[in-house]
């Protein structure tokens, strides 16, 4: 009985660490180090599928390292959580993270 509801358990914990987002596309805000960055987020079979910065006021030259390399780990890892900002960018990646968790809480 004891093994039965220890499957149990690691089933629904399993279960609860893959919940889904709804389909959509959704939008959030973070601030970056000159202002607001908006983001976009496409959410497709559950995961995510797309992220895009529709807008910011940083350099863009700062900003081009969080957008090619930190976007594609969120996208990779279907959240932000264990995504590390970029190193010379982190005002403009913590925007960018803060921005994406606006949009996934919309997806919850």
């Amino acid at each position: 009985m004891k093994k039965l509801v220890l499957l149990l358990a690691s089933f629904c914990l399993m279960t609860a660490a893959s919940a889904a987002y709804k389909d959509g596309t959704y939008e959030g805000q973070g601030d970056g180090n000159h202002g607001k960055i908006d983001v976009s987020v496409v959410i497709k079979g559950g995961k995510i599928a797309d992220i895009k910065v529709l807008k910011h006021t940083e350099t863009d030259m700062i900003i081009q390292a969080p957008i090619d390399n930190l976007i594609p780990e969120i996208i990779k890892k279907n959240g932000t959580k264990g995504v590390e900002t970029i190193a010379g960018a982190t005002n403009s990646s913590k925007g960018i993270l803060a921005g994406v968790n606006a949009a996934l809480a919309k997806a919850q």
